[in-house]
């Protein structure tokens, strides 16, 4: 008896769910299908102007999985968009100025999700670079400060490798790949198998999937309604306006230091994230710009 009235009540749940559906307009219709799980699969895209195949089976099907996995980490996404109103004013120009396609913010998107992240592997910043790679790129590296979490510095950093990558395997999108499998890596795979695309390449799961996910999240976060992604701007981070002090002597309390900028260790350190100790040693009279927020700290 208790089996039919439970049987019962999930014919009613689902007849009532059908005719909901049923009173629903179109477009509600489409945004309830699209909460929660990932309907869209667009007809074509590409990274930096050079078109994914997505006529290959298995193209399509790397894709569909990174868009999938993405769209529905909810709200991991949500915060990525929020930090990217933020951090893209800063890094766009940059690559700009470098040549490098607008398309690899994607990128710094899937390397760290915009944060100052750390891997297990000792990577840092929101270019994620190792500490040698990081000083061949012209930062500065030590305990007391650290230009890997120089958002600036470390998209120049990132930029100088990718022009050099792109120069030696010839299309951004094995540029793209390299940032994870590295140069020599990725001609040595190219020769072995006697292909030219990245898309055709057999690699290690994570090289294998990193250009998908950069695809992914470039797609998603263009195109969030689509994915069920409903970000209102006034929800989105702001960049904080700051005034630059150029400091070219050591500081031996950055607490105080703060206090004399009218603010304090903390903001300090929120807008100055390479500033890695208490203080800051300076015997060779090096100039660095700090910055200062002048509002909404």
């Amino acid at each position: 008896m208790k089996k039919l009235q439970y049987v019962s009540v999930i014919s009613l749940l689902i007849f009532v769910s059908g005719l909901l559906m049923f009173a629903l307009s179109g477009d509600e219709k489409k945004k309830l299908l699209h909460e929660g799980t990932s309907q869209y699969f667009p007809t074509s895209v590409d990274f930096s102007g050079e078109k994914a195949p997505l006529q290959i089976s298995d193209v399509r099907e790397r894709l569909d999985r990174e868009l999938l996995v993405n769209a529905n980490l909810h709200s991991a996404t949500i915060l990525i968009m929020k930090r990217a109103n933020r951090a893209f004013p800063v890094i766009e120009p940059i690559l700009k100025q470098y040549g490098v396609p607008d398309d690899f913010k994607y990128l710094a998107v899937i390397e760290s999700a915009l944060t100052n992240a750390v891997s297990a592997a000792g990577a840092k910043g929101v270019w994620q670079f190792m500490p040698e790679t990081a000083k061949e790129k012209g930062m500065e590296v030590n305990d007391v400060v650290d230009e890997r979490y120089h958002l600036q510095k470390s998209t120049e950093g990132a930029c100088k490798y990718l022009v050099k990558a792109k120069e030696k395997l010839g299309s951004w999108t094995l540029a793209a790949a390299s940032y994870n499998g590295g140069m020599g890596g990725l001609s040595r795979k190219l020769e072995e198998q006697r292909v030219s695309s990245y898309y055709d390449l057999m690699l290690t799961d994570e090289t294998y999937r990193y250009v998908f996910r950069i695809l992914a999240l470039k797609e998603i976060m263009k195109n969030p309604a689509l994915y069920g992604f409903d970000v209102s701007k006034d929800e989105l981070y702001e960049n904080i306006p700051t005034k630059k002090i150029e400091v070219d002597s050591s500081i031996t309390d950055l607490a105080t230091f703060a206090k004399t900028q009218g603010i304090n260790y903390k903001i300090l350190k929120i807008h100055n994230p390479w500033l890695r100790d208490k203080k800051l040693d300076n015997p060779t009279k090096k100039k660095y710009q700090i910055e200062i927020p002048t509002g909404g700290y």
